[in-house]
């Protein structure tokens, strides 16, 4: 698998992944690019310098940044893996779970926020989603090497599950309580739809309660990973207090 960007490749290096080598675009000797062949050179790992022409040829994002890293695939977690990475910190659980969100970026976006926001992982579908890929990871910004991804076979399963452990499972929908009223303390586990889908009929049976964001504006939706990232801070928010 290839790593993309100077962020990315910076932090799968301080990573645990293992790496077969760094790819750097010949002339490359400034700024950041100084930072990756200081930890490569440290972790002993293989710095090779390429023509432009080769690193375009591999992008998948097209926006390389004049490095990339060849890794090893990304693992994917348990479930109880993201709930024991809550409870090893003495933290409360708090989960992300995706309803068929196909769009890379949306999911790298999420992941990047999961992270800053202290969840404790993410939990997608394993059809009907996207997957780890590269535009995920470079979207991400590294965040990706930090935050645990689980992938499951069926999320009304998984979701009637977390509640016998006694995590409360919200959906994110227009229709719902607004965010503000639902005690977010608690155990939780957040459910973010697919734009223009929203969470499907049956996961939103399934959960235990359904939040809204107060919207004041003439559109009355907002995209898949900002929808999250209010809902994330929301929970820092009532968590901090």
């Amino acid at each position: 698998m290839i790593i993309e960007g100077r962020n990315p490749v910076r932090e799968v290096l301080r990573s645990d992944r293992s790496i077969e080598k760094i790819l750097v675009m010949k002339g490359q000797k400034e700024g950041s690019i100084q930072t990756i062949f200081g930890i490569a050179r440290e972790k002993n790992v293989i710095i090779q310098e390429v023509d432009r022409a080769k690193l375009d040829e591999l992008s998948e994002t097209k926006n390389h940044q004049g490095v990339m890293a060849i890794v090893s695939e990304y693992e994917y977690f348990e479930v109880e893996d993201l709930l024991n990475e809550a409870y090893s910190k003495n933290e409360t659980p708090f989960l992300i779970i995706l309803d068929e969100v196909t769009d890379p970026h949306n999911l790298g976006a999420i992941i990047r926020t999961a992270n800053i926001s202290g969840a404790h992982g993410i939990i997608i579908p394993k059809r009907r989603s996207v997957g780890l890929t590269q535009i995920v990871a470079k979207t991400s910004a590294g965040a990706i090497e930090y935050t645990k991804v689980a992938k499951v076979t069926n999320l009304n399963a998984t979701i009637k599950d977390l509640k016998k452990q006694g995590i409360w499972v919200v959906a994110a929908d227009m229709d719902g309580k607004q965010m503000y009223d639902i005690d977010f303390k608690m155990p939780i586990a957040i459910v973010i739809g697919a734009e223009g889908e929203g969470v499907s009929r049956l996961i939103k049976e399934n959960c235990d309660m359904v939040a809204s964001i107060p919207m004041k504006g003439q559109i009355n939706s907002l995209n898949a990973s900002v929808a999250a990232a209010i809902l994330m801070y929301e929970v820092v928010r009532q968590r901090r207090v």
